[in-house]
């Protein structure tokens, strides 16, 4: 389930960068004739966001974050993976509290019926809602993968 979900939010994310890419193109053509696409700024910012965080989950998944492996690779296999499941832990702290202040952040802007003043009005709450469900999925993903390798962790100590 959770696998499917970060697919979903990584087609999104993909999505969001065509996206971004088009609106782009269409603007720096229409400025050629002078004129523009209405609140290009605010959805091309918009889309960044959901670009940037909705993969989270997916990269972690795949444990591709950046890591500082010049250093790391020269300990012994034991601290590599006590270093691993560190960060893991860590991550997850961090994140913690991001995902109770986007949280918070929808939560209001939902209620309030914030919007960007612009040509069109755009409603502020799709960028907070695509901001908390990227940190969110990604925060689940972060104590999966924690349980996973604490597992293979304690199995290959009983093992060794």
């Amino acid at each position: 389930m959770l696998k499917r979900v970060e697919t979903i939010l990584l087609g999104l994310a993909a999505l969001a960068v065509l996206m971004m890419g088009a609106m782009i193109t269409v603007n720096v053509i229409l400025r050629l004739f002078g004129t523009s696409l209405p609140d290009s700024v605010v959805i091309v910012r918009e889309l960044m966001v959901a670009a940037i965080v909705l993969p989270l989950a997916a990269v972690t998944a795949a444990r591709a974050h950046v890591c500082v492996e010049v250093l790391v690779n020269r300990l012994p296999v034991r601290i590599k993976e006590g270093l691993i499941l560190f960060g893991w832990v860590v991550g997850l702290i961090a994140l913690t509290p991001l995902v109770y202040a986007a949280w918070r952040e929808l939560a209001t802007t939902a209620t309030n019926g914030s919007f960007y003043f612009g040509d069109l009005s755009l409603p502020k709450w799709p960028g907070r809602l695509a901001f908390f469900v990227g940190l969110a999925v990604c925060w689940v993903r972060l104590l999966v993968v924690l349980v996973e390798d604490t597992r293979a962790f304690l199995r290959d100590a009983e093992a060794g």
